[in-house]
């Protein structure tokens, strides 16, 4: 579970004394429980993995947002630490597919399916 590998690097960045990296984590596991309590109040009890890869992936864009008015703005040194979270919370989401993978994929959905119109995509 990704919840646990965010855990165990938390813990590694401790005992190794990088607070920038425990300072990351903690942030990625308080935006974590900050989402259970949000789903336990719901009812909801989505997929765990699923759940922790929205909640990483939103801090990630959110991260690539203040990047760049950072930059616009000239503060490279919050521009830095932006990307060093940044860097940090993409080591935990999935690997995303190339556009040469994706393009392979749906080419051979296709084939399998006969598709060659646009009256095909129903299918």
């Amino acid at each position: 579970m990704i919840r646990d590998t965010v855990k165990a690097a938390q813990i590694a960045a401790m005992k190794a004394g990088d607070k920038d990296r425990t300072a990351a984590t903690r942030s990625i596991m308080a935006k974590i429980k900050d989402k259970d309590i949000e789903l336990r109040t719901k009812g909801d009890a989505p997929d765990d993995d699923a759940m922790v890869t929205d909640v990483l992936q939103k801090m990630a864009k959110q991260r690539r947002e203040s990047i760049d008015m950072f930059e616009s703005g000239g503060r490279t040194e919050l521009a830095a630490a932006e990307k060093m979270e940044l860097s940090v919370i993409e080591e935990f989401l999935p690997a995303q597919l190339s556009e040469e993978d994706t393009a392979a994929l749906i080419d051979g959905i296709k084939s399998e399916l006969g598709a060659d119109s646009m009256k095909d995509m129903g299918r």
